[in-house]
């Protein structure tokens, strides 16, 4: 069986509004969907069942990090929400990790829960002049997603860059999910360590997340397609 591939578009907008007239360029498709805290703390949850029943999946990026017994209560909701994807902080301990997947295996939800090793704007420098991590951000990678793994999540965010490391450590089953994408004519951001969507495929991503690239496209539907022939088809 061929592992699954996706890119998932990251609908950072403000508002609704902005949100459903992008989504409505798309007649062909019903592309997936990563929904993050800007837009939910603007909208509230009924908009994501409505982004759900117009057929997306969805990943609700909350990237919780608390408490096991806040994370728990509070990922008991999102799991109620039917999203098909949403994220905890790896750094927040396999047992805070265990909690969130207690919850939604209460619920009985679908939800794949995974968790965020390093963000893809987190430089090696950075992690250790203000995080005091002193360990290579590849080691870190690697031993998070261990955690997660052993936590029974089923995959973890990384940088592209990272996601053979992870099926080495973790197993070709285990998801990597790789925001920090770009096109190689495309400026890199507020990102580091990034890649473009061909490269994200060599290396052994399982879903993209790409957001300025397609949603301050000139044709987002172009660039949407564009995506999925070089990281999904391999064109």
């Amino acid at each position: 069986m061929t592992k699954e591939k996706d890119v998932m578009i990251a609908c950072d907008f403000s508002t609704k509004a902005e949100t459903m007239a992008f989504l409505d360029l798309f007649t062909e498709e019903k592309p997936y969907v990563k929904i993050g805290m800007e837009l939910l703390y603007a909208e509230g949850p009924d908009m994501v069942r409505e982004i759900k029943a117009r057929g997306h999946k969805i990943f609700l990026d909350l990237k919780l990090h608390d408490i096991p017994n806040t994370v728990k209560k509070a990922m008991r909701n999102i799991a109620l929400l039917d999203v098909d994807m949403t994220n905890v902080h790896a750094a927040g301990t396999i047992e805070m990790m265990k909690a969130a997947q207690e919850a939604i295996d209460e619920v009985g939800a679908h939800t794949q829960l995974i968790a965020v090793t390093q963000l893809t704007s987190t430089s090696e420098e950075r992690m250790r002049s203000e995080l005091w991590i002193d360990h290579p951000i590849a080691d870190t990678v690697q031993h998070y997603a261990r955690n997660a793994e052993i936590a029974g999540l089923a995959g973890v965010v990384c940088s592209p860059l990272e996601a053979d490391l992870v099926h080495r450590v973790c197993g070709e089953n285990f998801i990597t999910v790789t925001p920090g994408i770009r096109f190689a004519d495309d400026a890199k951001g507020d990102q580091v360590r990034v890649t473009t969507p061909a490269k994200a495929r060599e290396i052994g991503s399982d879903y993209i997340v790409v957001g300025r690239s397609i949603t301050a496209s000139s044709d987002p539907v172009a660039s949407y397609r564009r995506c999925i022939r070089e990281f999904v088809k391999g064109e």
